[in-house]
């Protein structure tokens, strides 16, 4: 291990942290990110990739443990089964992504490559524009009023996000508004299917690599995955308070201009 080596964990753990929880592709931005550091001397495996996100799940556990936590005290019974109730939604938003995304990752690796995410990029990046232009008027503004039948239709979409670019995040909350949710309750139901849907991801993919590493590179995760946890709290803080005032059509804006630099860049270059 040396300082290039932490360096460069440094800079793939921020993004990871802002990018994860943003609809901007997380997975886009650390493939661009980690090809544009490959000549460095530290290019990062597919296992660092996935296993740097228990980082950033370890951020919404740690925001939003109260209300996780259906053991809480402080909670009322009626507050405890409100929680149960809330991680069954979960679960079944998490279903079709579970069932889909296992038949289908081996041959998704082959699709992470700059021009699938730069097309993802733009093509997510026009749909938020619209999506915004034509607002639908939100039905449910908390996790009670959120049916078990809306919660398969947005782990429907998230099924969308196995191809590179196209943002987990994104395509959750793009999905939650389609059916009906508040930009508020859009982000939050994102935040918590993250938990167990990259947890099992990062699972997957250490059962796959293995987790046989030296010291050094073991360091060198932990330090990823410590700034990604310290970044993603922030970068959840931010896009909470962001959606109480504001639409998602910067991140649409931000997804087409990053997309056309991507296909420019490896024209160019």
């Amino acid at each position: 291990m040396n300082f290039l080596e932490i360096f460069k964990s440094v800079i793939l753990g921020i993004v990871e942290g802002i990018t994860e929880w943003l609809p901007i592709s997380s997975t886009g931005h650390m493939i661009l990110v980690n090809e544009l550091i490959n000549n460095t001397g530290f290019t990062a495996s597919d296992l660092y990739l996935y296993v740097i996100q228990l980082g950033a799940i370890l951020a919404v556990v740690t925001l939003y443990f109260r209300k996780l936590n259906p053991f809480a005290p402080s909670k009322t019974k009626q507050e405890k089964a409100d929680t149960w109730q809330m991680w069954l939604k979960v679960l079944i938003a998490c279903l079709p992504a579970a069932v889909i995304g296992l038949l289908l990752d081996p041959i998704m690796e082959r699709f992470e490559n700059w021009e699938v995410v730069s097309a993802t990029l733009i093509i997510y990046g026009i749909a938020f524009i619209i999506l915004e232009n034509h607002p639908k008027t939100p039905v449910v503004h908390d996790m009670k009023g959120m049916t078990c039948k809306t919660a398969l239709l947005i782990g429907m979409f998230q099924v969308l996000s196995i191809i590179p670019g196209t943002s987990r995040s994104g395509s959750t909350i793009l999905g939650a508004m389609l059916v009906g949710c508040s930009r508020e309750i859009a982000a939050e139901f994102s935040f918590f299917l993250a938990i167990p849907v990259m947890f099992g991801v990062s699972l997957l993919k250490i059962l796959k690599y293995g987790l046989v590493m030296s010291g050094g590179e073991a360091a060198v995760l932990l330090i990823g995955m410590a700034v990604a946890y310290i970044v993603s709290m922030l970068a959840i803080k931010f896009l909470v308070n962001f959606v109480k005032s504001h639409d998602f059509k910067a991140f649409g804006w931000y997804r087409i201009i990053l997309g056309l630099v991507v296909i420019a860049y490896f024209l160019i270059f």
